[in-house]
């Protein structure tokens, strides 16, 4: 560390408090009659992903050929037309790439690739012997032009940093002929320009469209980054709207934005911008790049998605998108990140749990039918998800998301008010451990809370038949076989029905005292075989209520097992 750096660091204490001098906000934009508010996008802009360059010179360990080619393919499946694909001039490895993608014949037709130069003659002959062959190429160049770059890093006013800009637009412009096999479409970015006055921005860049000359049959681009951000988004939004506004030949330009993300409001910034007019976005994966990164181009397009417009990239698989990503670049993506993170389609709360399963539930299965889950904005299936992981169980989940795990995956639809005294039980269990629970655990409580109820009553044998006296009425009579604390016991009882016969028998042998609640049943396959679950709930003499459960292929016996389920929790 150098002593200036040093005595920089040890003359620092914290944050300031109080009224804060170090820093100022940033100037609002002369804008009252601003129109961009008012405005939604309802279409998808030009995308040009900057993973290859932008992306690549903010990692770590920056890809080499192997993984760039792999990034490369990705982006092209994804549906990207335009593509920066590295700053030739910058490292022999970025000139190779390039070289590699264009002679073997990598880029399809209707890719365009992007290169990217600053304004200095010799790196922009050099970026021109690496595009040589390319059917069509954006070559990309910028200068900064804030005025603490101007005095800091250049020591020019603003004609000697405007002469930089024209300067290169010039030599690139006398460079076409070399490549006559190729289109060139030219670009100019005033790097920092939300740092810089609007009038000058505006400024440099008029003077530059008057050396290349745009039509609107030949547009070049203009690009506004957002290379910093410092201010909110509608502050960007301003610049944006207010440049369009004042500048000449409009028609001839295409209006670009690059927005970063120091404050978190990345893809604010760029969907307020194409609010504000702007027409093309620069961006990356899952938001990879300087500092807190560019643009997430995934998240932008799919909250487009998710509005009704169709971003016209295809996220349909964004797992294998994201291990692509991951294995490419070797970063990693939070759990939480929009979209794409392993955690953003999990409730652990019981009450979204609840609304959640009460949505899936109300679903109309009809194709292409709205989408109208709370908590859940976008259909999981759409990305590639699955509904396995949308209701995840811990300590603070509640009867709606056991619920659903015991439907979803298990094909239990156990009633209303079972919900309830099953939760608690779940919840009982994943607060004494501190941890989520799996399914299998979900259901393996299940089956020891109800299905393995067979203490201290146990059905050995059970028959009924219907008896018709002689003013023909019907009535069942049932014999039963139980084993009570191991013993044998027989109990006969008639009733409307086989369970009412059964809990008469029950009650009359005063082996418990209860009456009959609720009663539901439903099949759990399909088939001569099939099996299905009976419900029964029963209300003890001491007026406690009390669930039980069981499955079997004959449903009459399922039904009494369920009985005795219920009254053996019930003293339990």
């Amino acid at each position: 560390m150098s002593n200036m750096v040093k005595k920089f660091a040890q003359a620092q204490g914290g944050m300031q408090k109080g009224n804060i001098t170090k820093y100022k906000p940033y100037p609002l934009v002369d804008l009252p009659d601003r129109q961009w508010p008012s405005r939604s996008i309802v279409s998808a802009p030009i995308w040009c992903s900057v993973d290859l360059r932008d992306g690549n010179q903010a990692l770590p360990t920056p890809m080499g050929i192997k993984e760039k080619l792999e990034m490369f393919k990705l982006l092209v499946n994804i549906g990207f037309k335009e593509i920066e694909v590295g700053f030739p001039s910058a490292s022999q490895i970025e000139f190779d790439f390039i070289r590699r993608l264009i002679d073997e014949n990598l880029i399809p037709d209707d890719v365009t690739i992007q290169v990217i130069t600053q304004a200095r003659e010799e790196l922009i002959t050099r970026t021109f012997e690496a595009i040589r062959g390319a059917k069509r190429v954006i070559l990309h160049l910028y200068n900064s032009t804030s005025p603490a770059q101007r005095r800091l890093v250049f020591g020019l006013d603003k004609a000697g940093i405007t002469g930089i800009a024209t300067r290169g637009t010039r030599i690139v412009k006398d460079l076409v002929a070399t490549v006559p096999e190729t289109e060139i479409i030219y670009q100019y970015s005033p790097e920092s320009f939300v740092l810089t006055e609007l009038d000058y921005a505006l400024e440099i860049c008029e003077a530059v469209m008057d050396v290349w000359q745009p039509t609107p049959d030949k547009k070049m681009i203009l690009n506004l980054p957002e290379t910093v951000q410092i201010s909110t988004p509608n502050v960007y939004a301003d610049q944006i709207e207010w440049f369009l506004r004042n500048m000449k030949n409009r028609e001839s330009v295409i209006m670009s934005v690059h927005t970063h993300n120091d404050r978190g409001t990345g893809v604010a910034s760029s969907e307020l911008s194409l609010m504000a007019g702007a027409e093309r976005v620069e961006g990356t994966l899952f938001g990879n790049g300087e500092r807190t990164g560019n643009v997430d181009i995934v998240t932008l397009a799919l909250n487009m998605y998710m509005q009704g417009v169709d971003p016209k990239l295809d996220f349909s698989n964004i797992k294998e998108v994201a291990e692509v990503y991951k294995r490419c670049t070797r970063m990693d993506i939070h759990d939480r990140h929009p979209y794409a993170g392993s955690l953003v389609f999990t409730a652990f709360s019981g009450s979204h749990q609840d609304a959640i399963n009460k949505g899936m539930a109300a679903l109309d299965p009809t194709p292409g039918a709205l989408w109208e889950v709370p908590y859940l904005p976008i259909d999981p299936k759409d990305i590639g998800c699955s509904y396995e992981a949308i209701i995840r169980i811990n300590s603070q989940s509640g009867k709606g998301g056991v619920a659903y795990i015991m439907e979803s995956e298990y094909g239990f639809q156990l009633p209303k008010e079972m919900r309830i005294e099953f939760g608690k039980a779940i919840n009982a269990i994943a607060d004494e451990r501190g941890e989520e629970l799996q399914p299998q655990e979900i259901y393996q409580a299940f089956e020891r809370e109800y299905l393995q109820r067979t203490s201290p009553f146990k059905l050995e044998g059970f028959h009924s038949e219907e008896i018709t006296d002689g003013a023909g009425n019907t009535t069942v009579e049932c014999i039963a076989r139980i084993s009570v604390d191991g013993n044998d016991r027989e109990i006969r009882g008639q009733g409307n029905g086989p369970i009412d016969a059964f809990v008469r028998a029950i009650n009359e042998a005063k082996l418990a005292d209860f009456k009959l609640v609720s009663y539901s049943e439903h099949s759990l396959d399909e088939g001569a075989e099939a099996r299905a679950v009976a419900y029964i709930q029963i209300q003890m003499g001491d007026g406690r209520n009390c669930f039980g459960a069981a499955i079997g292929t004959d449903i009459k016996v399922a039904s009494i097992n369920a009985v005795l389920s219920a009254i053996n929790r019930s003293q339990a």
